[in-house]
């Protein structure tokens, strides 16, 4: 069973580490949690969900006590909470320097001492209490821990100043930290504000505003300058234009009139639009993209749980090593030097706090996640941004993918003995159960036809939908074949070889050659940007896979600059191609639309479908949707991820390469503790500001 909560209170990379290793610890359950939302995801897989999550609650109040588990929906005040602690966190360190500048001027030595002593414990009294609570959790290794032993062993020593300015300035990072990942949160909570909580539903005399949840498929709804388009829907009445910015990036207007679908999020501009909605609520174009953000971090990439790994050997090795720099070296040079080199190891333990990799590099994938949200392009996890980094191998769908799949009748031949009339009313009663896109072009014709006629179902029977060949049925009285070349040869009935540019669908009846029909339609404008911007990029191996015949596919894979080119496949086929592509540690990614894609999206690295567009089913076994159905968008996803990873490396190398120098010029005498708060609290800042570059468009 699943739960979702926040977590109040919380505001320690590495104490939210620490905390969902502990609960990992608890049998049968699987924690997860996202320190930048402050959010726990529990899977729990035992008997008895509700005892686990009590034990669950219980360890979170051992670790933290001051740590509060809310419900993933409930309002909470958390951020205007932590506002004021910072006000009074601000007020509280101004009062330390003042304590201990006037210290500093005192010449009376108790006296001395007392102010150097409030002035420590007016800016430390938060860590101090809370190393405390740590000690009783058994959570040694935490920050608050660290910081208190190295202030309270300096203060101790005699170097009163630093160990005041170690707590001050340790405080005062963890203010600009904490904004900092409070700036992410609010460009990705701006992203998630596009959804209109209602629509103006027309009943045909008047409108009412009705709640989202209580629009039902069909309801006709009035959006008027300057809403949001609340559902996705088709334009029946009103022409205008729409800002697509918020949910594809996109800063150019689009012109939309009567016929066109239109997905929620948009901002309508000019005139009243009368829309009949497509899509529930739930369905969505801009819940999808909430529930997508909102759930991407909670599948984390393998530099993350690297990171996890190597903070649990890094943070108590660094802890060895303080013990050995103070107690080792005096005894080959007196103790008389004790306090010297327990000064450096102090420093030792101000710097071996992980912060800097365990919040950074999280935050750098959800920044990355979030850009690229905002660009039209939905990934459902840091996973799949990493894949999408390393991806070598692009294999595209041709129907629908790299073309508009608006799909046109350009001819129809009949054999001698049948008429062009024949062929396409017994082809139009074939695809009458079929919503593919070739089927509705042919009834589409059909019906423009013979507009006084209808398709009568019952003349229908016994029909078979052959996936990646066509279909087969009792038309008539008679058993009709009606599919691409493969279904005729597999009759073994006799038929013309046809070169025709297109996709060509031969019609047999009782046995009998009636003729083909040919459909071709549109590329897509920016389907050879895509393969430009890919190539590029340094990714050479490009394929085109489809189910149409040689001819079509090979003209469109010309057009676009495509060499590769696998045709008159089926399903399996597609698949078989994405294994055999995958072997030698190839990283492949597949772009598809339809329902017969969905077997090679779920057999990628990384499947990538078209979301505007395309079916339910594609889009839930993908990784990654493209909302706008824009080729080109492939490319942009695999570029800003690219960026993204780039930018987890240099947060992982950089924090290690200063915090290994500045540990390396401690334990040679060479560096003090205001160095040392730099490589704990400076470090991490500068890892957060540069993650949130991933955010930038």
């Amino acid at each position: 069973m699943e739960y979702k909560f926040k977590l109040s209170k919380i505001h320690c990379a590495g104490c939210a580490l620490a905390l969902e290793q502990n609960l990992n610890e608890i049998d049968g359950v699987k924690a997860e949690i996202n320190f930048v939302l402050k959010k726990l995801k529990l899977d729990i897989s035992t008997e008895t969900p509700e005892e686990t999550l009590t034990q669950v609650k219980i360890a979170i109040s051992k670790f933290d006590h001051s740590i509060e588990l809310l419900d993933f929906d409930e309002e909470d005040d958390d951020e205007n909470k932590e506002k004021r602690e910072r006000i009074i966190n601000i007020f509280r360190y101004t009062f330390s320097v003042i304590f201990m500048v006037i210290a500093v001027f005192l010449n009376i030595k108790w006296l001395k001492i007392a102010f150097f002593a409030c002035s420590y414990l007016v800016a430390s009294y938060d860590v101090l209490w809370g190393a405390v609570l740590n000690i009783k959790s058994k959570n040694i290794f935490d920050e608050k821990l660290l910081m208190s032993v190295a202030s309270i062993g300096a203060f101790i020593i005699g170097e009163y100043i630093e160990a005041i300015c170690v707590m001050v300035l340790f405080g005062i990072g963890e203010i600009f930290e904490d904004l900092a990942v409070d700036k992410s949160k609010n460009r990705v909570r701006s992203l998630l504000e596009i959804k209109q909580p209602f629509a103006n539903v027309y009943d045909g005399e008047k409108d009412e505003q009705v709640s989202l949840e209580y629009v039902g498929i069909g309801d006709l709804i009035h959006i008027k300058p300057g809403e949001r388009v609340p559902l996705d829907g088709v334009i029946i009445e009103g022409t205008s234009y729409l800002d697509m910015s918020a949910i594809t990036g996109e800063s150019r207007e689009k012109i939309v009139c009567p016929g066109d679908e239109i997905l929620s999020g948009a901002i309508n501009g000019s005139s009243v639009l009368l829309v009949k909605v497509t899509k529930l609520e739930k369905d969505s174009t801009v819940s999808k993209i909430i529930d997508m953000v909102q759930n991407a971090s909670e599948t984390k990439a393998k530099t993350e749980k690297y990171i996890s790994k190597f903070s649990k050997i890094y943070t108590p090795a660094v802890m060895l090593a303080a013990l050995l720099i103070a107690f080792v070296p005096p005894i080959f040079v007196g103790f008389s030097m004790f306090s010297t080199y327990a000064y450096r190891a102090l420093c030792f333990l101000v710097v071996s706090c992980p912060c800097a990799l365990v919040i950074s590099v999280p935050l750098t994938y959800f920044a990355g996640i979030g850009a690229l949200a905002r660009n039209g392009v939905l990934v459902k996890g840091a996973t799949f941004v990493e894949a999408l980094a390393r991806t070598d191998t692009v294999i595209f769908d041709k129907t629908g993918t790299l073309t508009s799949g608006v799909f046109e009748i350009n001819e129809i031949y009949a054999k001698r003995g049948h008429t062009k009339k024949e062929v396409l009313e017994i082809a139009a009663y074939a695809e009458n159960f079929s919503n593919h896109k070739i089927a509705m072009s042919i009834k589409k014709l059909y019906k423009e036809k013979n507009p006084t006629k209808q398709i009568n179902a019952a003349f229908i029977s016994d029909y078979e939908e052959i996936a990646g060949l066509g279909i087969k049925a009792e038309i008539f009285g008679q058993e009709t074949l009606l599919g691409n070349s493969q279904l005729i040869k597999n009759s073994g009935i006799n038929f013309p070889d046809v070169k025709k540019i297109g996709t060509v669908l031969h019609l047999c009846c009782a046995g009998e050659y009636y003729g083909y029909i040919v459909i071709s339609d549109e590329i897509k404008p920016d389907s050879k940007t895509a393969v430009d911007m890919l190539n590029k990029m340094g990714i050479h191996d490009i394929l085109m896979s489809t189910g149409d015949e040689e001819g079509s596919a090979g003209l469109v894979a010309q057009k676009i600059g495509i060499k590769n080119v696998y045709s008159g496949l089926l399903p399996e086929d597609k698949v078989s191609i994405i294994k055999e592509k995958s072997k030698h540690d190839r990283v492949v990614a597949f772009v598809g639309d339809g329902i017969n894609d969905a077997p090679s999206l779920a057999a990628a690295n990384v499947g990538i479908s078209m979301g505007g567009f395309g079916t339910d089913v594609a889009i839930e076994a993908s990784d990654v949707v493209i909302i706008t159905d824009e080729p080109s968008k492939v490319a942009l996803a695999v570029k800003k991820s690219k960026r993204t990873q780039r930018i987890a490396r240099q947060n992982i190398f950089g924090s290690i390469f200063i915090k290994l120098l500045i540990l390396g010029l401690i334990g040679l005498g060479l560096s003090n503790m205001w160095l040392a708060v730099f490589a704990d609290v400076g470090v991490s800042l500068i890892a957060v500001l540069n993650g949130l570059r991933a955010m930038i468009k």
